[in-house]
């Protein structure tokens, strides 16, 4: 086995796909609508050539970087991401562990299969906490409270899901909402029919506010001490206004394209707003 280990992100993909069931390798691997951002988000960095300079001494090379204060090996870290249970036994607390023993930095998603507190107490990784804003504000203050509790040193606001993209793969799969420990006792999950579509769509549409605004960063602000990075910023504008209104930072983000199908990749924008 160990000389066929994968050694590229598509050859993991492959055993991926192996190795789930339709449903989830879907759910991970889907976008919305066509896909066609979803496809973008990787055909974009082949239309970015390097201009390779020659004759310098790279005996020695340096990738570390800091954020928020925070140093790291190399600028590469752990996005949010959820249910990591449906691929590891050990969901998030394995995804933390192995960003510990990288020195990398995590960002663990408010939809975890496993509880905030679990994966504080699992390994001394630097942690931020994602956060979605639900129509009842208690529920994110609750878990914002929780994450600042046990650790974690900054807020990831995600603001370009106040309704959920069309994933029609998800639609098609009738996608079964992943367990989400970190929500009971703050919001019902029963009564998830899956006969129009997935249960994460209405999910989102029953719990997540769409009224979500610039003054609910400043509401976040008011409510922890915490830094807060704004996250699915894909103009100059809106970047301006995330600085204007308190973040601490942004992460340009078009969602891996899984909500807004024809949104520029990622790495296209970043230009315009740095």
């Amino acid at each position: 086995m160990e000389n066929n280990l994968p050694v590229n992100v598509r050859e993991y993909q492959e055993l991926a796909k192996k190795a789930l069931s339709k449903m989830h390798y879907d759910y991970i691997n889907g976008g919305a609508e066509d896909e066609h951002t979803l496809r973008d988000n990787i055909a974009a960095y082949g239309r970015i050539l390097l201009r390779p300079r020659v004759l310098v001494d790279v005996s020695n090379i340096d990738m570390s970087t800091s954020l928020l204060g925070y140093n790291m090996p190399s600028p590469i870290i752990v996005a949010p991401t959820g249910s990591h249970k449906v691929a590891n036994p050990e969901g998030e607390v394995a995804t933390a562990k192995a960003a510990a023993s990288c020195n990398s930095l995590m960002v663990l998603s408010f939809s975890s299969n496993c509880r905030i507190e679990e994966v504080a107490a699992s390994c001394d990784a630097i942690r931020f906490y994602q956060l979605y804003v639900f129509k009842k504000r208690a529920v994110s203050a609750t878990l914002v409270r929780r994450a600042e509790s046990s650790g974690f040193k900054a807020i990831v606001l995600t603001v370009d899901n106040p309704m959920l993209g069309r994933r029609e793969r998800d639609i098609r799969n009738k996608m079964v909402a992943p367990d989400k420990p970190n929500l009971e006792g703050l919001i019902s999950l029963e009564n998830l029919d899956t006969t129009d579509g997935s249960q994460l769509a209405k999910y989102v549409r029953d719990t997540m506010d769409p009224s979500l605004s610039w003054k609910d960063v400043e509401w976040l602000k008011s409510i922890t001490s915490l830094p807060i990075l704004v996250k699915g910023i894909l103009t100059a504008e809106d970047a301006r206004k995330a600085v204007e209104a308190g973040a601490a930072g942004v992460i340009v983000s078009n969602h891996g394209g899984r909500q807004l199908d024809y949104a520029p990749a990622t790495i296209s924008v970043l230009e315009e707003v740095y």
